[in-house]
C-alpha cells in the first residue's frame, strides 16, 4: 500500500458512509499480568451509540496513521506456518459471526500468549466493506461515481491500554457542593493504539490477502515479536535502520570525509527518482540495489567508484549485498548541523550552499544565501574577505 492508497481509506472512517460500512464490532477486555479474558462482546457497529462509534471511529483512524516504514508497515506473511494468522483473518471473511468471533480469539490468544501488561487491555477488531469508485463522476454526462465502484472485505483490530481515572476536585450542580471524584472505572484509552493492523492490504484498488497492514504504537518502534508470533509476518526494516545502514555503507565506499555537494547531488538524484514515481501512480516505489548506488555515488562526484567495493560494503553492513533500499526512505526532510555556536537547519538540496572552510586558521562556515540578513530588525553589514 501507498500512502495515497492508505489516505484513502483512513478518510472515509465517518458515521453513515457508503464508501466504508462496518458491519460487525467485536471487543475483548483483557486483564493485566494474567492475560486472561474478563469480558468479550460483539454487536452490529450501528447498534453502538452515535457517540460511542465516533469515539471507535478516531481509534480507528488513529490507527492508519503515521508514515510508511516508520509507523506504518506492509508486512509479508511467512509461508508454511501452522495455524497462520492469515489463514484465520482470510476465513474471518468468509463465515458467519459466531465463527468470526471464535477466530479473533484465536489471534487475542496470540497476543497474550508470551507478553504481560502492567495495565488492562481491550483488542477490538471491526469487520466491514471497503467500496471505491472505478471512475471520477462525469459532469457532463453523469457516468462514474457511485455507478461502479471496486467492493472488499476487511478486517481492522485496535489493540488499546486501560488508564485508571485520575482524582479530581468536582461541582455537583444539583447539590451546589464541591466533592471529590469517586469513579474507579478504568478509561479505554483510544487516543493513543498499542498497535493495530488491516487485513487484507490494498494494492491497486485490489485485496492482497499476502500481506497485511501493521501499525506500531510509535514511529520506528515496530514490535518485532508481534509482527513474527501474532501476525506470523517476515522481519521488516524501519525507514530509520535503513537511513542508517545507507550512510554506513556510504562511509565505507566514500569514506568519512566528502565535499557537501557531493551530499546534495546524492539526495537530489534519489529525491527525483522518487518525485518521478509519486506522479506515476501505478508504478511502484522505486527500490536501490548496490548497481543503483554506484550508478548514484557516480554521477554525484565521487570518483573511482567500484562495483567490488560498493558490493563488499552492503554484505559488510547488511550482510546481504542483494538488499534493497526504498529510496523514499533516504533522503531526510533536512539535514542539521549543529556546532557549540550555532545550530543549521537546511534543506539536502541546499547543503550545495554550504562550505567548510578554514579563514586566518579559524574553522568556519561559509553559507551562501541570495538575500539580505536581518537580525533583531537591523540589517547586517556585509564585508568582502
Amino acid at each position: 500500500m501507498n500512502k495515497q492508497d492508505i489516505a484513502n481509506i483512513r478518510k472515509q472512517f465517518k458515521l453513515d458512509n457508503y464508501y466504508l460500512q462496518i458491519q460487525e464490532i467485536f471487543n475483548v477486555y483483557v486483564k493485566k499480568e494474567s492475560g486472561e479474558i474478563y469480558h468479550e462482546v460483539s454487536q452490529p457497529f450501528q447498534m453502538l451509540e452515535q457517540e460511542t462509534q465516533e469515539l471507535f471511529l478516531t481509534n480507528f483512524k488513529k490507527v492508519l496513521t503515521g508514515s510508511l516504514d516508520s509507523k506504518l508497515f506492509e508486512l509479508k506473511f511467512s509461508r508454511d506456518v501452522e495455524d497462520s494468522t492469515q489463514t484465520i483473518l482470510y476465513e474471518g471473511l468468509q463465515v458467519d459471526s459466531e465463527d468470526w468471533k471464535e477466530n479473533m480469539l484465536q489471534i487475542v490468544e496470540k497476543m497474550f500468549a508470551d507478553i504481560t501488561y502492567e495495565f488492562d487491555t481491550m483488542v477490538t477488531f471491526i469487520r466491514g466493506e471497503y467500496r471505491k469508485p472505478t471512475k471520477k463522476r462525469d459532469e457532463e454526462s453523469g457516468e462514474g461515481g457511485d455507478d461502479e465502484v471496486f467492493s472488499n472485505q476487511f478486517i481492522l483490530c485496535s489493540l488499546n491500554k486501560t488508564d485508571q481515572p485520575k482524582k479530581a476536585l468536582l461541582f455537583d450542580y444539583i447539590e451546589k457542593k464541591f466533592k471529590p471524584n469517586t469513579v474507579f472505572d478504568p478509561i479505554i484509552n483510544l487516543a493513543s493504539p498499542l498497535s493495530g493492523f488491516l487485513f487484507p492490504a490494498f494494492n491497486d484498488n485490489a485485496a492482497d490477502v499476502n500481506h497485511i497492514l501493521y501499525s506500531a504504537g510509535k514511529p520506528n518502534q515496530p514490535d518485532g515479536r508481534f509482527i513474527e508470533e501474532v501476525l506470523n509476518c517476515e522481519v521488516i526494516m524501519t525507514a530509520q535502520e535503513n537511513k542508517d545502514s545507507f550512510e554506513l555503507i556510504l562511509k565505507e565506499v566514500i569514506g568519512n570525509e566528502v565535499d557537501s555537494r557531493v551530499i546534495s547531488n546524492m539526495y537530489e538524484e534519489i529525491d527525483k527518482m522518487v518525485q518521478e514515481n509519486e506522479e506515476n501512480e501505478e508504478s511502484e516505489a522505486p527500490m536501490l540495489d548496490s548497481r543503483d548506488i554506484e550508478r548514484i555515488l557516480t554521477v554525484s562526484g565521487v570518483e573511482n567508484v567500484e562495483t567490488a567495493k560498493v558490493e563488499h560494503a552492503f554484505k559488510s553492513v547488511l550482510d546481504d549485498e542483494n538488499h534493497e533500499f526504498k529510496a523514499s526512505s533516504l533522503v531526510p526532510k533536512s539535514i542539521k548541523i549543529n556546532t557549540k555556536v550555532a545550530d543549521v537547519s537546511i534543506s539536502p538540496k541546499d547543503l550545495k550552499n554550504v562550505k567548510y572552510i578554514m579563514y586566518q586558521g579559524k574553522r568556519c562556515l561559509l553559507l551562501e544565501i541570495d538575500e539580505d540578513v536581518v537580525v533583531e530588525g537591523f540589517r547586517l553589514e556585509s564585508e568582502t574577505l
